[in-house]
């Protein structure tokens, strides 16, 4: 059975990406990594001294700019729209449900633009492909592999809380759930999987977990329920923000991640869907990783360039904001 529906879920992935590959706009092939060689070879090192001062002072911040990235591509593409503030004529992304009390690191963004802007002595570097440069050297700096991004991208002009909404996978996802998001970005099963191993930085908040705390005890490792009770509360509203990592090593890019999920030690439901213990596609990728955690930097990488190339706006689309958190006025 569960090899079968592990098949049914691979089918899906593979019709929804070839799908979205015909009704994609602008793909990768418009963008390249030397987009600012000529333009400003200064706004890369730049864009990394920012990260990694930022990261150095406090390394939870590694894993926000990542998460950051994440959910910016994950809708409408990555297209820096989840940097907008709320203006009289839309409202943005940062208040939604996955969003708000959650997403951080708009204030490091900031920064980076500001030193961009004096580096490249003018309006070059389009925020979307800030973001996406950050999440790369965040994983650098965090131990995590290097990578080319692909640049290029220009920033959206509007934002939408209802697509931040509907697009943005939440942690108390199946995984038939898990799978079709993914797919219906063109991203596949193992992308899933390798993307999803991103969780071996960082932290998470009680009300993401809590569910997963008190109603999946079998499925939750005792000990660990036990740590994470000290700092979750049943009590809905007690202790919401309160912080668990996601892995025994959340300031340290390594497979710790896959070896917790073996263990039932997955903190957020939806990254324990990964692994039921089974003969499923996701749990021979998960034990894969476990095992291998040279290929989990290696296959990370390329699943991080290909979030990294949905839906950019290039050419005419789009504008270089000067302020991330607004759109541009003439």
């Amino acid at each position: 059975m569960a090899t079968s529906m592990a098949r049914r879920f691979v089918v899906a992935a593979c019709v929804a990406a070839m799908a979205f590959a015909l009704l994609a706009a602008p793909s990768s092939g418009q963008l390249d990594p030397h987009f600012y060689d000529k333009a400003c070879p200064a706004a890369l090192p730049t864009i990394r001294r920012v990260v990694e001062e930022a990261v150095a002072a406090e390394p939870r911040m590694g894993a926000s700019l990542l998460r950051l990235h994440f959910h910016d591509c994950f809708v409408n593409g990555c297209d820096g729209s989840i940097l907008l503030d709320d203006t009289p004529f839309f409202t943005g992304e940062k208040k939604a449900s996955p969003n708000v009390n959650s997403v951080r690191g708009f204030d490091v963004i900031d920064r980076i633009k500001a030193a961009v802007n004096a580096a490249c002595r003018g309006n070059v570097v389009s925020c979307a492909d800030i973001v996406a440069v950050a999440a790369r050297d965040s994983v650098v700096a965090l131990g995590g592999p290097s990578y080319n991004v692909p640049l290029g991208r220009r920033d959206a002009r509007t934002a939408s809380q209802s697509a931040a909404n509907n697009s943005i996978p939440a942690p108390t996802f199946s995984l038939d759930r898990l799978a079709s998001s993914f797919a219906s970005h063109g991203l596949s099963l193992q992308d899933l999987v390798v993307l999803s191993g991103g969780h071996t930085l960082g932290f998470s908040r009680c009300t993401n977990f809590r569910d997963r705390l008190y109603n999946e005890t079998a499925a939750l490792d005792g000990p660990l329920a036990a740590s994470l009770r000290a700092v979750c509360p049943r009590a809905t509203g007690g202790g919401d923000d309160n912080l668990a990592p996601l892995d025994p090593t959340p300031a340290r890019f390594d497979g710790a991640y896959f070896a917790s999920l073996l263990r039932r030690r997955g903190v957020l439901h939806s990254d324990q869907q990964l692994f039921a213990g089974g003969l499923g596609a996701t749990d021979a990728l998960v034990r894969f990783y476990a095992a291998n955690p040279d290929a989990f930097r290696r296959d990370f990488a390329e699943a991080m360039v290909r979030m990294a190339s949905l839906g950019p706006l290039t050419g005419a689309s789009g504008e270089i904001r000067y302020d991330c958190r607004k759109v541009n006025y003439s």
